[in-house]
């Protein structure tokens, strides 16, 4: 037997998890219609339902605001940086 080791696209996993979490097959069946471990579709299952939880969350709202927050504050320490250097410049050419 070779242990040649399978690649499932997106689809697929999505397709097995959501005939898992409707439940009208047990996970035996899946098992054998997709020929896929009993545990990797639980697996596929619970990464469905925390993604399913997450879409549906408020904390993208504050991810976003968290995200802008740090970009501001990396514009800030860039401006902070470009007016050292300009400053810096007009100093060295004063002593030369």
């Amino acid at each position: 037997m070779s242990n040649i080791r399978k690649r499932h696209t997106a689809e697929f996993k999505a397709k097995v998890a959501i005939d898992a979490i409707r439940q009208q097959k047990t996970t035996n069946e899946l098992t054998a219609e997709y020929s896929i471990h009993a545990t990797q579709i639980n697996t596929w299952k619970k990464q469905a339902l925390e993604a399913i939880l997450q879409a549906f969350s408020n904390h993208k709202g504050t991810q976003a605001l968290d995200r802008q927050a740090e970009i501001d504050e990396l514009y800030r320490q860039l401006g902070q940086v470009v007016a050292e250097r300009d400053w810096l410049k007009k100093k060295s050419i004063a002593f030369q």
